[in-house]
């Protein structure tokens, strides 16, 4: 396999351009599979009965197997995933939940076939190593519930995932979001979990594209984490080429002792980049979680009474 950075080479080279993969229409094939960790049961039932009554939905018994934190050993899920991609009347596979797993054998899987047949590959969380190794082969994906989330999610969330899988160039975020560093910025929109962001980088298979709107969200995680993750990050010169920022759901990221917060590292270690920064997108594990492109272009519009994130639509170019 490839590393991240012969994918950023080639980036840089423009050899390659960002395939989005065709809209979903009713009756397409949805394939369910569970690359990372065990799920609520009932929940993802739930989630299968609602993507059932407008798709034609697909899985293998095997998503329902439980191996400690893991969906199953990491042949079933490397094995369940390689099918996916290569299974020709597939429009989109949707994640069953994200918890840990899937960088044990991402590195492995030939993305290739993602971009020769493309299909959207749907999930947030852990799945953010499965959106990490689709942009390095320049395929776009959707940041959005697991079939999980589906099973908790109301009628509003479920048509937003509606909208973004049938029309994905038209998605339109517009957020009231809270401006940290004022600017306009447009570019194609990346990112995911900050955690496993941070690991992908360790395993040496991030690579950031240049001008992108940078999207960090995470779950559980104490600010002084938050800052180590950031601090190294920006130390690897990761983020150096990015053209804004833009912050989702730091869920359950409360302050310790020290009373310092997210938003105290934020301002320490980000708004120093100088690029246009938001925060307060619901995206992420809160329970709405707003369906993100990545990959498509994005415009990042903050200003002093507040900011908005623009995805996929017209209005979000240039890139």
């Amino acid at each position: 396999m490839s590393s991240a950075a012969d994918a950023d080479a080639d980036a840089d080279g423009g050899a390659r351009e960002w395939i989005v993969p065709p809209a979903l229409r009713p009756r397409d094939v949805v394939r369910v599979i569970a690359p990372s960790g065990p799920f609520d049961a009932t929940l993802v039932w739930r989630g299968l009965g609602w993507l059932a009554e407008r798709y034609r939905v697909r899985f293998d018994r095997g998503i329902f197997e439980r191996r400690g934190y893991l969906a199953g050993d990491d042949t079933r899920r490397q094995r369940e995933l390689e099918a996916a991609l290569g299974e020709p009347d597939v429009a989109a596979i949707v994640c069953s939940r994200g918890g840990y797993g899937a960088s044990r054998y991402a590195h492995r899987v030939d993305f290739g076939k993602l971009r020769r047949e493309p299909r959207w590959l749907v999930g947030f969380s852990d799945v953010t190593a499965l959106h990490v190794e689709a942009a390095n082969v320049r395929v776009a994906t959707l940041h959005a519930a697991n079939v999980s989330g589906i099973g908790r999610g109301d009628a509003v969330a479920r048509d937003e995932l509606v909208l973004a899988l049938e029309r994905p160039r038209d998605v339109r975020v517009h957020a009231h979001l809270t401006t940290r560093v004022a600017g306009v910025a447009h570019g194609l929109l990346f990112g995911g979990n900050l955690t496993m962001l941070h690991a992908c980088a360790a395993a040496n298979r991030l690579a950031v594209p240049r001008g992108a709107i940078l999207f960090l969200e995470d779950v559980t995680e104490r600010p002084y984490r938050i800052d180590r993750m950031l601090a190294t990050l920006l130390a690897g010169g990761h983020f150096a080429g990015v053209a804004g920022v833009v912050l989702g759901d730091f869920t359950e990221c409360a302050a310790g002792t020290d009373r310092v917060t997210v938003d105290d590292v934020v301002g320490e270690l980000l708004v120093p980049l100088g690029v246009p920064l938001a925060a307060g997108l619901a995206a992420g594990h809160a329970l709405r979680n707003v369906p993100l492109p990545l990959g498509l272009p994005a415009r990042l519009a903050a200003e002093s009474d507040g900011a908005s994130l623009t995805v996929g639509a017209s209005d979000a170019s240039p890139v």
